[in-house]
């Protein structure tokens, strides 16, 4: 079951006095669950939430002879708030495995406190290569920003898109998703004409994308969070690229499958890579999109909440190797080399790593049954970051 508490009164608590509770057997088993559930990013809290809680109503509350109770804190993605709610979820609420972190910060932030608890936390949303160095009981089952943008670089090469302007929001994952996607276009034999990077906070697209229109290059490859693609793309078709020829490709977060029908007809075309859409053909994708509509008045999941899905298969497959035995380190040892079928498609959590290795596909936009839809028509297996060797 999931409960909401609420935020501790308590304003900090000494690392010095930070130490998980004994792992002895124990009926319950708690896993601390924390997102951004109000503020800007509330979008993305919600839909781990609802990933969360879809994995649990499809596969019970109960493994390995544990009952699974998680606990919800709104950390209003604030990456002081973030930090001190792990700290109480440990001390106080005696939980055995963290998760979520919808933002790099987020997740940067939490790292002392998995090395001094000495306990696994499972990054369901935030995409930063540096986060995973930072402590060695982190496991990531979002991606690695880069991950989605190497093969819409070879794609772009191949369908003769060689001349390209990248356009990032200009924090962590902008820049992490530009350097993928350059370094495989040129790789490829492409060429940048200019790299172009927009301010994150309050951000106005006019002006760059006219500078990319007067560069007149064959595409634009964009990344902007996916809570600014609809403003995104209003302005790409007010700024006339699309009639000047100009083709827009990108990574999935611009045409977001929880966001994709409030944009409109704008986002027919574009072709993205990423690693999910709530269109995937496959029974495991079936079964998840049904649960979270059903429990979320019809609301359609996007790569938040399989993110969400995917780090609940992840805990329960570590307990059950464990024998429900919930010691920290034997729990991400656990958790490394483990393999499934997500919705997604088959994932890997890299053993050296204990980052996801998965499937990219290539999207375009199409209307079906009268809704528009990431529509996937190639798959570039067993992506890695390739910002890490």
């Amino acid at each position: 079951m999931i409960t909401r508490r609420t935020l501790m009164a308590a304003t900090g608590i000494a690392l010095s006095g930070l130490v998980a509770l004994p792992a002895v057997a124990q009926e319950t088993v708690k896993i601390g669950l924390v997102l951004p559930m109000t503020g800007p990013f509330a979008s993305t809290g919600r839909q781990v939430e609802a990933g969360v809680k879809a994995y649990m109503a499809l596969n019970g509350d109960t493994v390995a002879g544990k009952k699974i109770e998680v606990v919800l804190r709104d950390d209003a993605g604030v990456a002081d708030q973030t930090r001190r709610i792990a700290q109480e979820l440990v001390v106080n609420d005696g939980v055995k495995m963290l998760m979520g972190f919808g933002l790099t910060p987020l997740a940067m932030s939490v790292a002392p406190v998995l090395n001094q608890a000495k306990i696994p936390a499972i990054i369901t949303s935030a995409t930063t290569s540096a986060i995973m160095p930072q402590s060695q009981y982190f496991a990531r089952t979002s991606m690695a920003g880069p991950q989605s943008a190497v093969p819409v670089a070879t794609w772009a090469v191949q369908n003769n898109l060689k001349r390209v302007v990248t356009l990032v929001s200009d924090y962590g994952p902008g820049i992490d998703i530009e350097q993928g996607f350059t370094n495989q276009f040129k790789k490829e034999g492409g060429t940048i004409v200019e790299a172009v990077r927009v301010p994150l906070a309050n951000p106005d697209f006019a002006p760059f994308l006219q500078r990319v229109r007067d560069a007149k290059p064959d595409a634009v490859f964009a990344f902007v969070p996916s809570g600014v693609g609809s403003l995104f793309m209003k302005q790409f078709i007010e700024r006339g690229l699309a009639d000047a020829g100009i083709k827009l490709i990108g990574t999935g977060d611009i045409t977001d499958d929880d966001l994709l029908n409030g944009i409109g007809p704008a986002a027919k075309g574009v072709i993205t890579g990423h690693f999910y859409s709530a269109l995937h053909d496959s029974p495991e994708n079936k079964a998840f999109v049904e649960q979270v509509k059903k429990d979320n008045k019809g609301m359609r999941p996007n790569f938040m909440s399989v993110g969400g899905y995917d780090a609940m298969t992840l805990a329960y497959a570590a307990l059950k190797k464990t024998d429900g035995d919930t010691d920290g380190s034997k729990l991400i040892e656990a958790m490394k080399g483990a393999s499934w079928v997500s919705p997604r498609g088959p994932i890997t959590i890299d053993p050296a790593t204990r980052d996801i290795v998965q499937d990219i596909y290539m999207r375009e936009v199409k209307e079906v049954d009268g809704e528009l839809y990431n529509v996937e028509f190639a798959t570039y297996p067993k992506i890695k970051d390739p910002n890490v060797k």
